[in-house]
């Protein structure tokens, strides 16, 4: 268990500081302060607050995508199907952003709304997040210091060398997020029009790695399928009754880095898999971006529920 612990934890930093790469290294670079938007559906987790937080919530808008940071306080929003249309699937929805912010909109809420779109029941974790300075200045300074203190030389000049082992990263106030979260969907089940043998979770970049961290670590948490997009791609210790897993990334994501090993390690474990490794797409597409093959993905997700009969009720033995 260490050993799987330390590699996970490998995979989660990695996430992280690739996630501040890109966002140091955008084209434009431009964040906007963002006033914080009401959330009237939003339901607190009452998991408690970050130790050391330094300032206070706040939001801003990148690439036109609202997003959160130095989150104290997790919640969860709930997605519901219109009336008629559910069909008892219920999903966790994780967004990513480096566990430093959170990109609610494009791989939260849209997540979500798409899959209320297909009667599935969906969730969105805002889950408390690791402190960042208070100023966007000082906050995009940070990152790059962050990035530039993990990243070693390139070893000829040339050819870029691989990250330096990150440090260790004590994801318990996520975790904690996350299995509370599930407690609230199982107990209000019912209300909700929930099926809980037919529970999940999905997750982007350091959502995906939250995703793959419960799955593998949590004690409370029974996923029945997970969604790990286009998070961290090393091996893991699967665990012996580990639920069936749905991987997307594209090949020009510096995550991939032409890696398969935790879909490896699913196929070593005889536990059901699918892979989808895209063309194009880049890190942090969301549902996607114009001219890009990995733009259906949500279709073939849907359709692998479908397929493995997550969308519709069990029968009863």
């Amino acid at each position: 268990m260490h050993n799987t612990l330390h590699k996970l934890t490998k995979i989660v930093m990695l996430i992280a500081l690739f996630a501040i790469t890109t966002f140091a290294m955008a084209q434009d670079g431009t964040i906007y302060p963002l006033a914080t938007p009401a959330e009237p559906n939003a339901i607190p987790l009452g998991t408690g607050g970050v130790q050391g937080q330094p300032a206070q919530e706040t939001w801003f808008r990148q690439w036109g995508d609202p997003m959160a940071r130095n989150i104290t306080k997790a919640t969860l929003t709930p997605f519901l199907p219109k009336p008629g249309k559910a069909n008892g699937a219920a999903v966790i929805v994780a967004p990513g952003g480096g566990f430093r912010w959170l990109s609610l909109g494009n791989e939260g809420w849209e997540v979500a709304q798409a899959l209320a779109d297909q009667g599935i029941a969906a969730f969105v974790l805002k889950y408390r997040l690791f402190p960042t300075p208070e100023s966007l200045d000082g906050f995009k300074e940070s990152m790059n210091r962050t990035f530039a203190a993990a990243t070693p030389p390139s070893n000829d000049g040339k050819k870029e060398a691989a990250p330096a082992s990150p440090p260790r990263m004590d994801l318990s106030n996520q975790l904690q997020d996350a299995e509370a979260a599930y407690a609230m969907i199982v107990k209000r089940a019912s209300e909700w029009g929930v099926d809980t043998a037919r529970l999940g979770m999905i997750g982007f970049s350091a959502g995906a790695g939250l995703t793959m961290h419960c799955t593998l670590n949590s004690k409370t948490m029974k996923l029945h399928f997970i969604g790990p997009i286009y998070g961290g791609m090393g091996p893991v210790d699967v665990p012996k009754n580990a639920p069936p897993m749905f991987s997307v990334i594209a090949t020009d994501d510096f995550l991939f880095r032409g890696q398969f090993g935790v879909i490896d390690s699913w196929y070593k474990a005889g536990r059901p898999v699918e892979f989808h490794l895209y063309q194009n797409g880049g890190h942090g597409f969301g549902l996607g971006n114009p001219g890009r093959t990995s733009n259906r993905w949500f279709d073939a997700f849907i359709h692998w529920l479908d397929v493995n009969q997550f969308l519709v009720a069990k029968a009863k033995k």
